[in-house]
């Protein structure tokens, strides 16, 4: 996946975050629906924001960014900060 499909990715997630938010907002979901497809979305947006970052670190060290893998969630869940 290229950088801008990430992004696109990324842009498309926090779309439907919006969305979810907006429907719980007006009653339309109830709060269990919509924390565990929250907590989908972020466990995903935490995955492409790895891949993209490991791609750029790639290429800044002169590698090839296209050598970078999604992550499962459990390790980028558990980095240490």
């Amino acid at each position: 996946m290229k950088d801008n499909e990430i992004l696109d990715q990324i842009g498309e997630l926090i779309d439907e975050e919006h969305a979810l938010r907006r429907r719980l907002a007006a009653g339309e979901l109830n709060s269990d629906d919509e924390h565990t497809r929250i907590r989908d979305l972020e466990e995903s947006l935490d995955r492409c924001w790895d891949l993209l970052r490991q791609r750029r670190a790639r290429r800044g060290v002169g590698e090839d960014p296209d050598d970078a893998a999604a992550r499962p969630v459990g390790e980028v869940e558990n980095y240490l900060q």
